[in-house]
């Protein structure tokens, strides 16, 4: 008999072939299949995991990995009571994106045996904050106010006796206040492919409270063991303070809450309970702060004092454990409950209102020896709050009532139980994603599967080039499937950190399959990976996000010529980006436009290869244009300090203040000559000025100056970065009359000064800060107003020649109205716009433009050189810009191991290795403790951007002035985040 014949009657054990005979002991009945073949041994569960499960089913709030809204990663150290920072960053040798090193904060410890902390959760505010929560309840907030990995405290642990029922089973931040002419939130997608291109749709859903009474604030609210919901909240004094409502009565251990889920919902929280006795309770609580007038969501006068209350209703209850036909054949061996999540209800657009939702996960680990063999699986578990009216009395009962002064009943909720999702695998996380359309639930084997809140159907799972909302639908994957205790994602859920069960972190990102490369990176396929990548950054760019990752899984695509100017086209005909600024009177709106910065940044950063290789035409007219804004942010808000900062202090009064814009004057004055430098260049090039004598040729233009690698036509013709070029010439004018004055004042001064034999005074740092301005902007190579008169004159060529050849875009027959909001006057602008976002993203000029640039370089570039010392711009040295990218300049520049400071525009030293500690020379940040450090150590320490890898010293202000104008490079120019790298490190 051979091994695929089964006998009739089973009297004698099974017959093994040879093939089977080889093995050590003979094969068990369970160990075969129904035809006699070997059965592959399930993979043993790892103990780990069967600690990890228990932790979940123990404590409601035991999530030690957390990715914050600005790309912080925090996760708690294995001694479990420090805290290690990480953060994405990119090399700046290669500019790849890695995994920082972490760095370590250490907290104080209140007792000789501290207390594990067992739970992280991030604030929603701009500037981060950090809740840890130890096992006994008590909670620490730790600021990060410039770089992602530097903490410091902000609310230290309590010193009361610890207590085994104030542990926390969940905890919520409030969102923030939003705007009351923007009470919304908007979600970009689906993007439908309408046989030409792909069209943005967009999802708005009504912004939900409560939220603290200040839009910069937020206030932490968690559940206790016993019962209570505690509030800790900021005064607009920065003071904490705290109040707390008990929500259930706690008389036995069947009371204890095991689990708790807290959100935002019309204003109002919901919280779902978890009891030790299975049952599940909704709860309704409603905030007041105390304001006088309830109704004004502006944020309150620093005098008024919250006195926030808590008023909680009971709305229902049931039971958790509940048994149907269809459950699994394990269900009562997961009568243990690890996971809660309260979902509010959800409207968007015109969709009927989803009423809110209760999820509850149980999930089963085979133990080893178990009788019952059966692999892992987890029970999702749901519940809708519905309301019900009550029944209608009689209308005898009813006038009665009236009577009592008694209306209709208010309509009672109920929680009504819907079809359970049972699954395979051990789920370990589950939270809502796309404004709460969609739930992500995470695995322990490290995979990600996603369900529609409604349905909770599969979603994203196959391919779907018609209608895109997630870069899985085009071919992304997280390729790196690796066993996992906890997971993280990130502020774009297009990535997540884990920790492994070694404990190890590991980051996994989404990843194209680039093997076929040639074959999907063409026609439909290439223009689908364009619009899911703009659906994930999208949302980043709206709510001021972290979007690293997004870099990260983009980056890749850099091999594909023009990808970044095509991604950057798509993010901007999705978020319809304003970049038409040729107006004049723009130019307070262009330095506001956050998202147009975002889009340079994109271009930047993938043109960006390492910081001694050459950047591409596009990263190299984004660095500058970039660069020039930051210095005319810095300039203008020295300038312009608020009202309560000039009463103690002007900026412009401070030396420190003064002495970094020099610095800043010092670069705009070089990137002007160097401007002036290329297009004498210009003037001067046979090729050049062919094209713009040959119509035929005109359109080679852009191709030609690409392959010059010359950026200066574009940041002319550009209407954006010529607006940030005369910002620029305005203010160095006006720093220029400032520094004669200040020269003047201070001489006349040491004038009078009596001469009585005794020693000169010392000369005032001020009065020296003065002179470092004013010998940058004397000692500029080119007429500062001069070259502002040329460049308004080109914008004014430009404006004449929109209107001239635009004209003609409106229907004959229709009138010519060209009032502002006219369809004539849109129909203009929007043509407009087209140009200059080509111009923006390195392309040609309009055909118009050729007589124009022939005129303006044979008449007004020519009188203007007229003027300048060539010779002496020929010669110029301009390293302070690093826009020289030929071999021979980066070798000097390598060799010279000098990097500019971002914000003070000097050269900085390469610092020389610290031996005892972890330096970082292969690019990562180095592991060390940064966060917190003091001590006597003048060994100078660098911040570095995580995205453009720019460096700036790790410098603080004493005084108010110097501190504002320090508070506004908070991050870099390019907009990305700042790393602090260990003391001495090498940041090469």
């Amino acid at each position: 008999m051979t091994a695929h014949e089964m006998p009739v009657l089973l009297d004698g054990p099974i017959a093994v072939d040879a093939d089977m005979a080889g093995m050590d002991t003979t094969m068990a009945l369970d160990e075969v299949d129904l035809f006699g073949d070997p059965v592959m041994p399930r993979a043993p569960q790892t103990k780990a995991l069967q600690q990890r499960l228990d932790e979940l089913r123990c404590r409601g709030c035991c999530q030690t990995i957390a990715w914050s809204r600005q790309g912080t990663i925090a996760s708690v150290a294995k001694d479990g009571t420090s805290i290690e920072l990480r953060f994405l960053h990119c090399r700046p040798d290669t500019g790849d994106w890695d995994l920082s090193a972490p760095s370590i904060y250490a907290t104080s410890p209140t007792a000789a045996s501290p207390i594990p902390i067992v739970h992280l959760a991030w604030a929603p505010t701009s500037v981060p904050e950090l809740a840890l929560i130890d096992a006994a309840g008590r909670i620490s907030i730790l600021h990060f106010n410039i770089t992602l990995n530097r903490a410091y405290p902000y609310h230290k642990w309590s010193n009361d006796a610890p207590e085994d029922l104030n542990a926390v089973v969940g905890c919520y931040w409030l969102p923030l206040l939003v705007a009351p002419s923007r009470q919304y939130n908007i979600m970009y997608g689906p993007a439908v492919w309408n046989q030409t291109e792909y069209k943005f749709e967009q999802s708005v859903t009504h912004a939900s409270g409560p939220w603290h009474p200040n839009h910069t604030k937020s206030a932490l609210l968690w559940v206790t063991t016993n019962g209570f919901l505690k509030l800790m909240f900021p005064q607009n004094n920065n003071k904490i303070e705290e109040t707390s409502l008990e929500l259930d009565s706690v008389t036995t251990s069947d009371d204890l809450v095991t689990h708790a889920s807290i959100c935002s919902d019309k204003n109002q929280l919901l919280i779902a309970l978890a009891t030790a006795s299975k049952q599940l309770k909704i709860i309704r609580v409603a905030m007041q702060w105390g304001i006088p007038q309830p109704g004004d969501r502006q944020a309150p006068p620093g005098s008024i004092h919250l006195s926030p209350s808590l008023r909680e209703r009971n709305i229902a209850i049931t039971s958790w454990l509940q048994h149907g036909p269809s459950e699994s054949a394990l269900d009562t061996y997961m009568s243990q409950l690890s996971l809660v999540e309260m979902l509010p209800s959800f409207v968007e657009n015109q969709v009927p209102e989803a009423p809110p939702v209760v999820l509850t996960v149980r999930s089963y680990l085979p133990q080893e020896g178990s009788l019952y063999d059966q692999g892992c699986q987890s029970i999702i578990d749901r519940w809708e709050l519905i309301n019900e009216q009550t029944q209608t009395l009689h209308p005898t009962f009813e006038q009665l009532g009236s009577r009592n002064g008694s209306g209709n009943p208010p309509p009672t909720a109920r929680l009504r139980k819907l079809d359970s999702i049972v699954l395979p695998k051990v789920v370990i996380s589950i939270h809502s994603i796309h404004l709460g359309k969609v739930i992500c639930i995470a695995f322990s084997d490290g995979t990600v599967q996603y369900r529609d809140r409604i349905t909770m159907n599969e979603t994203y799972h196959e391919q779907n080039l018609s209608s895109i909302m997630s870069p899985h639908q085009v071919g992304f994957q997280f390729a790196n499937e690796t066993p996992c205790l906890q997971v993280a994602f990130s502020p774009t859920n297009c990535s997540f950190v884990q920790i492994c069960e070694d404990g190890s972190v590991q980051w996994n990102k989404m990843q194209f399959p680039l093997e076929n490369a040639d074959s999907l990176l063409q026609g439909n396929h290439y223009s689908a990976i364009l619009a899911a990548l703009g659906i994930s950054i999208g949302p980043a760019a709206y709510l001021q996000l972290n979007a690293d990752d997004v870099f990260a899984i983009a980056r890749p695509f850099t091999e594909k010529q023009d990808f970044a100017y095509a991604w950057v086209r798509s993010i901007i005909n999705m978020m319809k980006v304003p970049v038409d600024y040729s107006e004049e009177s723009h130019h307070d709106q262009l330095v506001r436009n956050q998202n147009l910065q975002f889009c340079l940044s994109i271009v930047n950063h993938l043109g960006f290869r390492g910081e001694f290789q050459p950047r591409s035409f596009g990263g190299k007219f984004a660095m500058l244009a970039l660069n020039v804004r930051n210095i005319v942010i810095l300039i203008t808000l020295a300038n312009n300090a608020p009202m309560n900062l000039k009463e103690k202090l002007s900026p412009l009064d401070d030396p420190e203040v003064v002495g970094a814009l020099a610095g800043c004057a010092k670069w705009a004055v070089d990137l002007l000559s160097w401007l002036a430098d290329c297009i004498f260049e210009l003037l001067d090039d046979d090729t050049f000025r062919g094209m713009l004598e040959d119509p035929k040729r005109f359109s080679e233009l852009s191709t030609y100056m690409r392959s010059r690698g010359d950026v200066s036509l574009h940041l002319l013709l550009c209407s954006s970065t010529r607006g940030f070029l005369t910002a620029a010439c305005r203010r160095l004018l006006h720093f220029e009359t400032m520094s004669t004055r200040a020269r003047q004042y201070y001489e006349k001064q040491v004038a009078q000064q009596p001469r009585d034999g005794q020693p000169p005074r010392p000369t005032p740092a001020l009065y020296l800060a003065y002179m470092k301005m004013q010998r940058a902007t004397s000692s500029s190579l080119i007429k500062i107003h001069e070259f502002e008169r040329l460049i308004m004159t080109l914008g004014q060529e430009i404006r004449a020649n929109y209107q001239k050849t635009l004209s003609g875009l409106v229907p004959k027959g229709g009138r010519q109205d060209s009032k502002p909001g006219t369809a004539s006057d849109q129909l203009v602008k929007k043509a407009q716009a087209h140009c200059e976002l080509d111009m923006l993203l390195g392309g040609n000029p309009p055909p118009s433009f050729r007589e124009m640039l022939l005129r303006f370089f044979q008449t007004n570039v020519v009188a203007f050189r007229n003027q300048t010392d060539v010779a002496e711009l020929y010669f110029g040295n301009f390293e302070l810009l690093e826009v020289d990218d030929d071999e021979k300049s980066l070798a000097a520049r390598r060799e010279r191991g000098v990097y500019i400071d971002v914000f003070k525009r000097v050269p900085l030293a390469r610092a020389s290795p610290v031996h005892s500690g972890s330096g970082a020379g292969d690019g990562a940040a180095g592991s060390g403790v940064v966060s917190g450090s003091g001590g006597a150590d003048e060994t100078p320490q660098w911040r570095r951007c995580v995205r453009c890898a720019s460096v700036m010293e790790d410098v603080y202000g004493n005084k108010p002035a110097f501190t504002f104008v320090l508070a506004q490079q908070r991050k870099c120019s390019c907009g990305g985040n700042w790393g602090l790298w260990p003391r001495g490190s090498v940041v090469s």
